[in-house]
């Protein structure tokens, strides 16, 4: 049975956006009118994930929000997608003072379809980081993979595994003991929707089936645990690899940052 794309993406904006619960430790997620935002601290993610804005409260709401992230202190996000309203947001926040970062896909796939991959490359194992030295191969293999610092990474998976392990999946593959590949998977309780994050192969071991197993591996914990889809906001890198594995694009997402 072919995907609805308008029903699953009306089901993820109330589900995972318009629904959504916090992220983390010490995280609060509060509705103030028309926007659903979370307040995550020095040390976890600010924004707002979710608006139901007209015309005429547009422009107003967005002061509310810069109003109430920079008392406390904090840069934040605004999560766009192209199918929010008006359809002027974007040119709004730019004018407010954010700055829009490089537009992502947000792709869909059945958990349960996505499960039934043939399995893992030859030489691979993939492990569950559960503990400091996991999350550590974790970090390593993202700041390879990304070129970016993992600290406020490590900070947030120790502190996610240490709150609410059932929460959070950490993965990384190793070939004998070397880490070349990592990602992570987001688990809502109640959610039809876990949220693959953060899929990274290190350069010398792409295109070797890798990021596929990763996925697969997430997919299945994802059904096991009831979620019938897994979502991903994907970068123009990873949306072909992800789409011939099953994925749909339903939307498309731009963060707009504040501050910082």
């Amino acid at each position: 049975m072919a995907l609805d794309h308008a029903a699953v993406l009306a089901l993820y904006d109330r589900d995972m956006r318009e629904g959504a619960r916090p992220d983390g430790p010490g995280a609060r997620v509060e509705r103030a009118g028309a926007v659903v935002r979370q307040t995550g601290g020095a040390h976890g993610w600010n924004g707002v994930l979710w608006s139901g804005l007209g015309e005429a409260t547009a422009d107003r709401v967005i002061r509310d929000q810069i109003a109430h992230f920079t008392g406390l202190g904090l840069d934040f996000e605004w999560k766009l997608y192209a199918h929010d309203r008006p359809a002027d947001l974007g040119a709004r926040l730019a004018a407010a003072g954010f700055r829009a970062e490089p537009e992502e896909t947000l792709l869909v796939g059945e958990a349960d379809r996505l499960a039934r991959d043939p399995g893992t490359p030859d030489g691979i194992r993939i492990l569950r980081a559960t503990g400091p030295a996991g999350v550590e191969l974790v970090v390593r293999v993202h700041e390879s993979a990304f070129g970016t610092d993992g600290t406020r990474l490590r900070h947030r998976l120790l502190a996610r595994l240490a709150a609410d392990p059932g929460s959070v999946l950490a993965l990384v593959a190793l070939a004998g003991d070397e880490p070349v590949g990592s990602a992570r998977m987001e688990l809502v309780p109640g959610a039809r929707f876990a949220g693959l994050w953060g899929g990274g192969i290190v350069e010398a071991w792409r295109g070797r089936g890798v990021y596929r197993a990763l996925v697969a591996h997430r997919a299945r914990v994802a059904a096991a645990r009831g979620c019938r889809y897994v979502q991903v906001d994907a970068s123009p890198m990873s949306r072909p690899i992800l789409e011939r594995l099953g994925f749909h694009a339903l939307s498309t997402t731009t963060p707009h940052l504040y501050g910082g």
